[in-house]
């Protein structure tokens, strides 16, 4: 059996300023499209669903991230505001190769940092990040 990860989900309300958070990062945006078709609504057990998607990938094409806002129905609970510990979704880590200059041009874009930028066992430094809809991201540049 094969097994590759397709994708990432993260439902937004303002889906044009994510898009450009995530292009700060250095994701590109692959496509954007809205979903009306009654399939998508089979799939995810939400009847009548539209939703408006952008799907970025990283440079290398590698990982996909899928931005969604729901038009119908409406949002139903808010996690984005949960601390580190709390059960489900946690972050998605992006290596980067230059962590200074990638902070600096996520606070460009309202992207605060959460803790501190420490190193961990002389490979990593690691460090968390809120950016718009409070999405928390880690961000990892391998110590050379």
């Amino acid at each position: 059996m094969t097994v590759r990860m397709d994708n990432i989900g993260i439902v937004v309300e303002d889906l044009d300023a994510t898009i450009t958070f995530f292009e700060a990062l250095g994701l590109v945006l692959d496509g954007r499209a809205a979903i009306d078709d009654p399939w998508a609504g089979r799939v995810t057990g939400l009847a009548d669903q539209r939703v408006d998607i952008a799907m970025m990938k990283t440079p290398g094409g590698e990982v996909s991230l899928e931005l969604s806002r729901f038009r119908t129905p409406d949002v139903i609970e808010d996690h984005r505001n949960a601390p580190v510990n709390a059960l489900g979704y946690l972050r998605v880590m992006f290596e980067v190769d230059d962590l200074d200059g990638v902070l600096a041009a996520l606070r460009e874009h309202g992207a605060q940092l959460v803790g501190d930028v420490v190193p961990y066992a002389n490979v990593y430094r690691l460090c968390y990040v809120r950016g718009p809809e409070s999405i928390l991201l880690g961000l990892a540049e391998r110590i050379r």
